[in-house]
């Protein structure tokens, strides 16, 4: 297990749900990049496709978890841009 790897997971995880309570709090889908998101999550699911094939270690629960919490801030800007069309913005 790469320690620094376990770091760098830990701090982006610290980090998405600072990501998701301010897309809530916001209501609103407004300076989100959807394919930002998806080339995020798209990134955390080959961290974990390669730790299930290559290299089992705990640092693959952190990529779930990442994997995770930012599904969960695609759905949300899902919700908020349906918000924003119903309020006529975006």
């Amino acid at each position: 297990m790469s320690v620094f790897e376990a770091v760098m997971l830990s701090c982006f995880a610290v980090s998405w749900p600072v990501n998701i309570y301010k897309a809530v709090k916001s209501r609103s889908a407004k300076g989100v990049s959807l394919p930002f998101l998806f080339i995020v999550w798209i990134g955390y699911c080959s961290g974990v496709i390669h730790k299930i094939l290559f290299s089992r270690d705990l640092v693959m629960i952190l990529y779930i978890a990442n994997v995770l919490m930012v599904g969960i801030d695609i759905i949300i800007y899902f919700i908020n841009a349906k918000r924003d069309r119903a309020a006529g913005g975006v």
